[in-house]
């Protein structure tokens, strides 16, 4: 997150304050964050848009707790998270 803009930075926090305060499955709704599962080698993951190029890739740990770990946020690039974890 260092190196991304603070707007990106500000953007992804908001959405965790909105994750930790309505539930995953509310925030999913907002048309904004362009929440979407991904597919292929990624399909475990969900991408939500952080701004035009930037994206944060998470995937729920635990299913019955529905804890979001927040993978990656770069620009765009999914093979940037491919890399992450070795797939």
């Amino acid at each position: 997150l260092e190196r991304c803009p603070r707007q990106v930075v500000a953007k992804l926090a908001l959405w965790r304050a909105q994750v930790m305060e309505h539930g995953l499955a509310e925030v999913r709704r907002i048309p904004g964050y362009h929440d979407e599962p991904l597919s292929g080698r990624l399909r475990n993951f969900r991408s939500i848009r952080l701004s035009g190029g930037y994206r944060a890739y998470y995937r729920i740990a635990r299913e019955a707790i529905e804890f979001v770990l927040v993978e990656e946020v770069n620009k765009h690039d999914y093979s940037a998270i491919e890399r992450i974890l070795g797939r």
